[in-house]
């Protein structure tokens, strides 16, 4: 179930109507403490499609409030085109961020992309990424989708998630911000690529020291260090 929170009804019907097309059930919240309330009350919500502007309750303050109670997945909206405010957005947790205007055709390709990436991998995959963080202090299970970091829990977004997955599966080869984005959020993106240095930058913070072991390769792209007989 996708919740949909807009205070202009007629994007909220049009996003929805796109969005059971696709065979998704959706429900929808027209100001900021109809989305808290909602999210509370509907059991199952799978993603939540927020309005940055919304009478009562901003998209920030409700994003805030949705990432303490929850992992979901956040794709915020917005008329803003400002980059401190996409920045302020994926500190906050949010996993996508989409200006307005927005096909909703678009809109939807991203809501599928996004919820592709919680999909469970095969068992074998944990083996291989442990041997690829080997030294690092850093345990991933992509079964549960947690990340760990001297045995304590960080709390990742679903984006920071399957971009630590990526970097290091592919330990000690560089990746250009394109192949990111393709990877992580999906071929046909097209936002900002600039959006991978602020999540590696989120992320590296969130892992603290072993944030190291993700490496800057100026003008390219980025590495996770490969580990010592690896």
């Amino acid at each position: 179930m996708i919740l949909v929170a807009d205070d202009e009804a007629r994007m909220r019907k049009l996003v929805c109507d796109y969005l059971r097309r696709e065979g998704y059930s959706t429900v929808e919240a027209e100001d900021g403490r109809a989305t808290i309330a909602a999210f509370s009350s509907k059991p199952g919500i799978d993603l939540v499609i927020l309005d940055v502007m919304m009478p009562d309750l901003d998209g920030w303050v409700v994003l805030r409030e949705l990432k303490a109670r929850s992992n979901v997945p956040v794709v915020m909206l917005t008329a803003k085109s400002e980059e401190e405010d996409e920045i302020f957005g994926f500190g906050l947790g949010a996993d996508e961020y989409i200006r307005k205007p927005v096909s909703p055709r678009v809109l939807v390709a991203r809501v599928g992309a996004i919820l592709k990436r919680s999909l469970p991998r095969p068992p074998e995959i944990d083996a291989e990424l442990a041997r690829c963080l080997q030294g690092t202090g850093i345990e991933v299970d992509t079964s549960a989708h947690h990340i760990r970091v001297g045995g304590a829990e960080i709390a990742a977004t679903p984006l920071e998630f399957e971009l630590l997955v990526l970097l290091a599966s592919k330990a000690g080869t560089v990746l250009s911000r394109d192949r990111i984005l393709d990877s992580v959020w999906g071929i046909g993106w097209a936002g900002d690529p600039r959006t991978v240095d602020t999540h590696v930058k989120n992320l590296r913070i969130k892992l603290g020291g072993a944030g190291s072991a993700i490496e800057t390769v100026r003008g390219f792209g980025y590495r996770f260090a490969k580990a010592q007989g690896a």
